[in-house]
């Protein structure tokens, strides 16, 4: 089996997501295609405790569920995934993501939405389409599942993480050595997958900004010498946001690098910063594949969440070959 272990790598953010709905089976695909070494699964349980791929705990944003189950949201307006079996998951259609306060398409210039048949696929289907790739393709391509909002899950009965795991482990994905990455935003869960449900697999600590409320964590002291110490104690790596990795350029346009990537490397964590966006990019660069090419070169990234892996794999390819 021919191995994508080189050590800058491209992680297909919800697939493709750029090209097609995000975490739709179709759009995994084509990021396969387009030369990504992991494809990126966010996993939500469903009422029936089955793990599905989508974003967010919500059903609405990404697809129709609003027309089809109308009375099924909660005091908040909001429809949630871990209310519904997953056959009524799958009778509803993706689209691309919807802003609710808009009702616009959130990226304007991506897939029609509305337009297509796509549906929300299960952490196993995914898999197993992934890994009949890999057979018929001789490639080693790997998964990046995330635990979403494991203390939510909890409080509504449900220990998201464990079955995660053990559908993992279902599926050969056991150690090190194999090609998958878990990510959590939570560090005291991210700990407990390691030491209570002893997941061997690699494990990324993804660091938000406190003012997010991902979870009850300081990531501000997470990102110090010393947090960064207490994340190498249970975590391979970090998934930092993309402004703690670059915050802006200089005159001459020369990225500004933080301290973080050095700090983490010298706790032997590999630093995997999101998310790049061609259509969504920070107001101090102008030019994707300059932004690309800072974050491998510049920042010493080992690898990065993109919407657009082809053109990431080819700046990446650019880089290795000039070394």
């Amino acid at each position: 089996m021919q191995e994508s272990n080189q050590r800058l790598i491209v992680i297909a953010h919800r697939g493709a997501s750029g090209y097609l709905p995000e975490h739709t089976l179709e759009a995994k695909a084509l990021a396969y295609a387009m030369g990504a070494d992991f494809l990126e699964q966010d996993c939500v349980l469903t009422a029936d405790d089955v793990p599905v791929v989508l974003h967010d705990v919500h059903l609405d944003t990404v697809t129709n569920v609003a027309s089809v189950y109308p009375g099924r949201h909660r005091d908040d307006g909001r429809f949630y995934a871990i209310d519904f079996m997953l056959a009524e998951i799958k009778t509803l259609r993706v689209t691309e993501r919807i802003n609710l306060k808009t009702g616009r398409q959130v990226f304007p210039g991506r897939f029609p939405a509305g337009q297509g048949r796509f549906e929300v696929p299960t952490l196993a289907e995914e898999i197993e389409m992934i890994q009949g790739l890999n057979r018929s393709s001789g490639k080693r391509i790997g998964i990046y599942p995330e635990i979403k909002q494991p203390a939510w899950h909890r409080a509504q009965g449900k220990d998201i993480s464990r079955i995660v795991v053990n559908a993992l482990h279902d599926y050969g994905y056991r150690s090190r050595e194999d090609a998958c990455f878990v990510q959590c935003f939570d560090p005291i869960e991210a700990r407990r997958i390691r030491e209570d449900l002893g997941c061997q697999l690699r494990i990324v600590q993804l660091i938000g900004e406190n003012s997010w409320k991902e979870a009850a964590s300081d990531y501000d002291a997470m990102r110090t010498s010393e947090g960064l110490r207490r994340v190498a104690e249970y975590a391979e790596g970090i998934g930092p946001a993309l402004p703690q990795v670059i915050s802006g350029v200089t005159v001459d346009r020369a990225a500004i690098v933080t301290p973080l990537v050095a700090a983490a490397h010298e706790q032997g964590l590999v630093v995997h910063p999101y998310t790049l966006r061609a259509d969504d990019l920070p107001k101090w660069c102008n030019d994707f594949d300059s932004l690309l090419r800072m974050c491998y070169v510049d920042a010493n990234v080992d690898g990065l969440f993109t919407d657009f892996p082809d053109r990431a794999a080819r700046v990446r390819d650019a880089v290795v070959g000039e070394r």
